[in-house]
């Protein structure tokens, strides 16, 4: 039995990986940032408006755009690759460096919040929920850098919930067609429209969750930092020179503000969200019809031609 290989941490190959790794996490922000510089027009007062759009394509049914919200969305995704690739270089089986041991803890988290709200039938879905929880967090946290968050545009996060619906969905029909079909007449006929209702709001709440309290932080951050840039003017605005133009006003509050509204509440509604896609993902399986169906199947296979 061979001893397994300990990767050299301080060769120069090594580094390199890590370097371009590193390259990989930072250089989509940038790129980012960049963008945002170069088509932001000049503007006074409150500004406060979503994706910018950057191109334009005609399509058959209506005209396609590459958004600032599509971008951004894909230096995250890419970003966050980069981080995943730069915890896991140079894995062994016990652990010679820090990263490992922060990626190790990542994962048994994940999968025991997984256990913990989905039961052992969905152990494997802990890398689906972390990357909806990861891509969620990063999103709404690069509104720190300046940039338009994802989770602020009501397509983003529609086109996560949708997701959601589709694997609620295929897990409702494994019972058969025909008993989620009676389902919806339960307990009475007349719930019927609003059983099916019920189904298609889902999505639409969980869209409209995430999207609504991403964007009311940043308009109330954007609203409060413009009155007091307005009200530092009127009251310090006699100071001589550099100091009555500057608003002073606008030192601290916003930074606590932005500690809640984008800090918290991002980290917090990506946590939201990840534990609403897990307690409807396993609370859609039809335990009882898909369980007589696979014994109903397995007694078809028994029985002699």
């Amino acid at each position: 039995m061979t001893e397994e290989r300990v990767p050299d941490v301080k060769s120069t190959r090594f580094r390199m990986i890590d370097y371009a790794l590193i390259a990989m996490m930072v250089l989509p922000i940038l790129a980012c940032i960049v963008l945002k510089v170069l088509y932001t027009p000049a503007s006074e007062g409150v500004h406060i408006s979503g994706a910018m759009v950057f191109a334009e394509f005609e399509a058959p049914l209506m005209n396609a755009y590459i958004s600032e919200s599509q971008v951004n969305s894909w230096a995250v995704m890419i970003s966050i690759l980069g981080l995943c690739l730069y915890l896991t270089h140079g894995l062994t089986t016990k652990a010679v460096c820090k990263r490992q041991l922060i990626a190790e803890w990542i994962v048994e988290k994940c999968e025991k919040l997984v256990k913990d709200n989905m039961g052992g039938f969905f152990a494997e879905w802990g890398p689906f929920i972390a990357a909806i929880m990861g891509l969620s967090a990063f999103s709404s946290l690069i509104c720190l850098l300046g940039l338009f968050s994802p989770t602020g545009d009501v397509n983003v996060t529609f086109g996560w919930a949708i997701l959601v619906f589709i694997l609620i969905m295929h897990f409702k029909f494994r019972g058969g067609l025909w008993n989620y079909f009676i389902g919806l007449f339960k307990p009475i006929p007349v719930f019927a429209p609003m059983n099916l209702i019920g189904e298609f709001a889902t999505p639409v709440s969980m869209a409209f969750r995430h999207y609504g309290n991403i964007l009311s932080g940043a308009v109330i951050s954007a609203l409060i930092g413009s009155a007091l840039t307005g009200l530092s003017n009127s009251l310090l605005g006699w100071l001589p020179g550099v100091l009555g133009d500057m608003p002073l006003l606008r030192v601290g509050l916003p930074a606590v503000l932005s500690i809640y509204f984008d800090v918290f509440s991002g980290l917090m509604q990506a946590f939201i969200f990840a534990m609403l896609t897990m307690l409807n993902i396993s609370g859609a399986v039809p335990w009882d019809d898909w369980n007589k169906k696979r014994e109903r199947r397995g007694k078809k296979a028994l029985a002699p031609n």
